[in-house]
Formats: structure tokens, C-alpha cells, sequence
């Protein structure tokens, strides 16, 4: 890392002609971070092992992690070099407007995404899916049977009017560090029951045995591989809530010593839950791991351990939303009311964004079943662009001057790894999609 990358223990992120920051600790920080990267993403980490094989799928997470700190870090200083509290504003000192725009489009179209692909999930959960003409139960249909109440629609709009709506009505990012706390306290809990069940297989040799390299057998199956690397691009992408989470901070020291703990508790997260999953359900996985916890396991106690699964990530989902959803805020708000005064000082204004984001992810969680697909779109074009691209971009650009010749060579050689695998991605998810 570039000795240039944190200019001084006691400087403040964004210099002294920026907001004050409110002393957010690093832990705090931590739990935020880590909410904002743990999403949907580790559900589909388990179907990328087994495109991939375990072995580069692990050296895959380990390299975007790697990049991800790297990109992080350019946004960093190049936000405590400028004037600029904002991801879209960092861009516009580099492109102008139309870099400002590119930055909140692709936060826009992620964060949307994303959100969806966690009431989709949720819904999965609660009340089953029918992927390829295979019936999954949900959780809420195992216990009651099938009824009008727990019906995807039913169950979906229950955990948005109730519980989703009260959550993203915060003004500040560090008030949801308590159910940012819990969150990452649930997806550890998922990885645990996940990796005993998995132990308990291996010892009774129940387990599939894990592909250490991908199964290649034709050229299509080669350009397949690329289709898993946007869904772990997307598992990684959190840059969106930098700012908001950095300006709350004291130090920009501590803001990349949280991310880099996040980025490392995150990893080890979602390789064990990958291996996990993989030895649990072998060439079964389907893109959301969540509905193989439906099977019977053929017992009381493992029966209870599978519903613990599948609800505390739905738990766990429903409190990263916020998070998500406040970065998609302000970013729309930002976008369409350059002029207008802060959002959280104006009712109206938040209100209005905030019931109206919430119903367009609900209709289209009703409309859309799969989310390997959604994935790979968001990974190879908006999430690969706000983690490598427009980082790799503005340190190119140099607009004041601090970038190294290693920062030029790295943001280089990112920009390039980034288009070739979107491209060949979205190219080969194409032809899937028509054959």
C-alpha cells in the first residue's frame, strides 16, 4: 500500500473545510462495513465453488478482496485531497458531471439490485420457490401449509410495511450500528450452523466431495467459468457506503483500518460457507443456497437446524437493507435535486423516496424468481464499475497530483481485468440465456 495513501494519524477524512466527524469508533465502523458488504452475495457464493472449483474460487476471493482495499483506498485519499464529501462528487472533480452521473446511475442500478435480490431471497425463505419445475417449500408453508397469508405477495409486503419501513426511516448512518451489530452476528451464526451440518455430513459421509478445479468440457463451459466472477465482484462491492460510513469517523486511518478488518472477516465468511455449502449439497447447489435448506434432513434436530438457517439470514437480510437502501436514497436524491437542501431535512422529500424505493423493490420482487441472473448483470457492469473501474479512473486521472507510479500501473491493470471478465460474462450469460 502506498505510503501516500493516509497522510496523517490526526487529519480529519476530509480535511478542515469539511463537515466535522462524529467521532464514530472503529468497531462501529466495523459492524457497518462488513453489513454493507455481507448481503445476498455470500447465497450465491456456494453455486460460484462450484463453477469455479475450490481452488479458484478461494484465490478469486482472496484477489478481488485485495482489489477492493486497493480501490477503497484511492476513493480515500482522493476524497481527503479534494473537497468533495461523496463518492459522485470525488468523480466530478476527476469527469465532471457526467462522472458524477455515471457514479450514481451505477449506485442507483446496484443498490436497486441488490435490494430486490433481498426481498426475493426473503421470499424464497418464507414461502418457497419452484426453480427449473422443482418444488421448495418456504419455512412459513412447512409449518402452516399453503394458505392465502403465506403467500410470497403476503409474506413479502408483512416484512416491508412492518418491519423493513421502520428501519429505513433513520436520518444517520451510525444509528443503525446496533442492527448492523446483529446482523453480522446472524451471518456468523449462518456460517457456524452451516459448517457443523457440514462436519457432521463429512463424519457420517454423507457429503458430496467439492471439484478442487472447474470440469471443463467444451468452450462454453470455459466462458462459463467468467459468469461466477462478477457474482463475487458484486459479494465485495460495499464502496457505495465509504462516505457515508468515512465521514462519521475520526481518522481516515481508522475508516481503512475497519475496512481492511471487514474485508477479511467478510472473505473467511464467504469461502466457509462456499465449502460448506458445497460439501452439504455438491452439484445440487442452486443460486440461492437458502432453498437447499429446505430438503429433510431426517431428523428433528436437523429439521430445526435448517429453519434456524434459512430465518436467521432473513433476519440478517432485513437488517442490511437499511444500509443499502440509504446509500440508493441519497444517491436518487442527489441525482434528481442537485439544488435542493439536505434529504434528512426535508420530510417530505424522505418520505416520499423512501416509500416509493420500498414498492418498486416490492413489485419487482414479486416479478423476478431467479437471482443468478440479476447477479451477473450487476456484477458486470454497475458493481465492477463502482469497485474497480471509477476508483482505477479517478487515480489515473490524477486531478491533484498523488498518485504513484504504482497507482497508475495497479489502477491500470484493474480497468482492464474488469472490462475483459464483464464482457466475457455478459456475453456468455447471453448465450445460456438463448441455448
Amino acid at each position: 500500500m502506498s505510503s501516500s495513501a493516509i497522510t496523517s494519524a490526526n487529519a480529519p477524512l476530509l480535511g478542515e473545510n469539511k463537515p466535522p466527524a462524529k467521532h464514530t469508533s472503529v468497531s462501529s465502523a466495523v459492524f457497518n462495513v462488513s453489513t454493507s458488504i455481507i448481503g445476498a452475495g455470500i447465497m450465491s457464493i456456494p453455486a460460484a465453488l462450484k463453477v469455479l472449483g475450490v481452488i479458484p474460487a478461494f484465490m478469486l476471493i482472496v484477489i478481488i478482496a485485495w482489489l477492493a482495499d486497493i480501490s477503497v483506498e484511492f476513493l480515500m485519499r482522493y476524497t481527503h485531497a479534494g473537497k468533495s464529501t461523496t463518492y459522485a462528487g470525488v468523480m466530478k472533480e476527476s469527469f465532471g458531471r457526467i462522472g458524477s452521473i455515471l457514479v450514481q446511475l451505477c449506485v442507483i442500478t446496484n443498490n436497486l439490485g441488490c435490494l430486490i435480490i433481498y426481498l426475493i431471497i426473503i421470499g424464497d425463505v418464507l414461502s418457497g420457490n419452484q426453480p427449473e419445475g422443482s418444488v421448495h417449500l418456504g419455512v412459513l408453508q412447512e409449518w402452516f401449509g399453503i394458505h392465502w397469508w403465506n403467500s410470497r405477495a403476503f409474506s413479502i409486503l408483512f416484512i416491508v410495511a412492518f418491519i423493513m419501513l421502520p428501519l429505513v426511516s433513520f436520518r444517520r448512518v451510525d444509528a443503525l450500528r446496533f442492527s448492523s451489530a446483529l446482523a453480522v452476528f446472524l451471518a456468523v451464526l449462518f456460517v457456524a450452523i452451516s459448517s457443523v451440518t457440514a462436519i457432521a455430513a463429512l463424519v457420517e459421509g454423507k457429503t458430496e466431495t467439492p471439484r478442487l478445479l472447474p470440469y471443463l468440457d467444451s468452450n462454453a463451459s470455459f466462458f462459463d467459468l467468467f459468469t461466477a466472477v462478477p457474482v463475487i465482484v458484486t459479494a465485495f462491492t460495499f464502496h457505495f457506503n465509504v462516505h457515508p460510513i468515512g465521514l462519521e469517523i475520526d481518522k481516515p486511518s481508522d475508516m481503512m483500518k475497519a475496512v481492511r478488518i471487514s474485508l477479511i472477516l467478510c472473505g473467511t465468511i464467504y469461502f466457509t460457507v462456499g465449502i460448506s455449502g458445497y460439501l452439504l449439497f455438491g452439484e445440487s447447489i442452486m443460486p440461492d443456497i437458502l432453498v437447499n435448506f429446505d430438503q429433510n434432513s431426517g431428523s428433528a434436530l436437523g429439521s430445526l437446524l435448517n429453519d434456524v438457517v434459512r430465518l436467521s439470514y432473513v433476519l440478517h437480510l432485513v437488517l442490511v437493507f437499511p444500509l443499502l437502501n440509504f446509500s440508493l436514497r441519497a444517491n436518487i436524491d442527489e441525482f434528481l435535486f442537485p439544488s435542493r437542501p439536505i434529504l434528512a431535512k426535508d420530510n417530505t422529500r424522505f418520505m416520499s423516496l423512501t416509500l416509493i424505493l420500498l414498492a418498486i423493490c416490492y413489485l419487482a420482487a414479486i416479478a423476478i424468481p431467479n437471482i443468478w441472473y440479476f447477479f451477473v448483470f450487476m456484477g458486470s457492469t454497475s458493481a465492477v464499475s463502482l469497485a474497480f473501474v471509477f476508483p482505477g479512473a479517478i487515480a489515473l486521472r490524477d486531478v491533484h497530483g498523488i498518485s504513484t507510479s504504482r497507482d497508475r500501473i495497479v489502477s491500470a491493470v484493474m480497468i482492464i481485468l474488469a472490462a475483459v471478465t464483464s464482457v466475457i460474462a455478459i456475453s456468455s450469460n447471453i448465450y445460456s440465456f438463448f441455448t
